[in-house]
């Protein structure tokens, strides 16, 4: 069932929503053959009529066809609203070579935004670096989506140099602004300076203050940036938010760098616990189905 997308030919094809629909039909398509057959990934326009309520929504042809009476179900009752947050700070466009976690959050992005607008529910993205960049509104209609889908293409383009993260500010100003009760899905590599964690956690835990469900993809690519799996020789290493540089060999700094990204992953992902949000540890090089079944496991749940 995983949906695999080489992220170096994503740029080139230039074509974010088609990429995405066809995502999501072969997710679904696995998804009714897998043990996840359960979720509701069709939007269901009716509920079964309870016995005392008012008879002015019975939908008649329905009855006419089934015998059995159900009730329209509007806007207000049957929609989520989804709140997509991309993080696109200068740490966020490496590799260099693909964009790699970039163009991997904006096809996960995509494929929800396809599936939201598939479910008839509310979607809006926000993006962000040290400063909010795009705010939308949050709509269902599929010309609010169609441009979200333009300015996911956009995203894909050259970055700005020298891009530093404050995902603790803009968390903050986003959980104000939010009225309803929502789905908040955040895409980061949660590289904030480290005497911002608290800061960050406490972004977080005003999410789930206000009543906000809180699903969050920490995007990285694994193999060089938590393994530091790179070949025994020089390198020089720059830090894409600040242009600092320096020259060393891999296993000069392996088991200290190792030690000190362990630590602070693991401290996310408890503080998270303890918030109940939902940290979802996501690895470039993997499939897009583990984005997808997250959100439906979430959607599930708050119905």
């Amino acid at each position: 069932m995983k949906q695999t997308l080489n992220l170096g030919q994503v740029r080139s094809f230039g074509n974010v929503e088609f990429l995405a629909r066809q995502l999501v039909e072969g997710f679904i398509t696995g998804l009714h053959k897998s043990p996840f057959h359960g979720f509701s990934v069709e939007f269901a326009e009716h509920r079964l009529y309870n016995t005392g309520e008012t008879t002015r929504h019975i939908d008649w042809k329905v009855f006419g066809k089934t015998e059995k009476l159900f009730v329209k179900r509007y806007e207000e009752e049957t929609n989520l609203r989804c709140h997509l947050l991309i993080d696109t700070s200068s740490s966020m466009y490496y590799p260099e070579a693909n964009y790699g976690k970039m163009t991997f959050s904006v096809m996960a992005a995509a494929c929800l935004a396809y599936m939201l607008q598939r479910q008839k529910d509310a979607v809006s993205l926000t993006t962000f670096a040290d400063t909010i960049d795009i705010q939308t509104p949050i709509k269902s209609t599929p010309s609010h989506v169609h441009k979200l889908f333009t300015q996911l293409d956009q995203l894909m383009q050259q970055p700005k140099p020298l891009r530093k993260t404050s995902a603790a500010d803009v968390i903050h100003q986003v959980a104000e602004k939010i009225n309803k009760r929502s789905l908040v899905v955040i895409f980061s590599d949660m590289f904030e300076n480290a005497d911002k964690a608290d800061a960050l956690f406490s972004a977080l835990q005003h999410l789930r203050h206000n009543l906000h469900e809180v699903l969050l993809f920490h995007v990285t690519d694994k193999k060089t940036e938590e393994d530091f799996a790179f070949d025994e020789r020089p390198y020089e290493f720059i830090d894409l938010e600040t242009g600092e540089t320096v020259k060393l060999q891999p296993g000069q700094v392996r088991e200290t760098y190792q030690q000190a990204v362990k630590s602070y992953f693991q401290d996310l992902k408890m503080r998270c616990g303890q918030y109940k949000i939902d940290f979802i540890e996501a690895d470039i090089a993997q499939g897009f189905d583990q984005i997808l079944t997250s959100y439906l496991v979430k959607r599930t749940k708050m119905r």
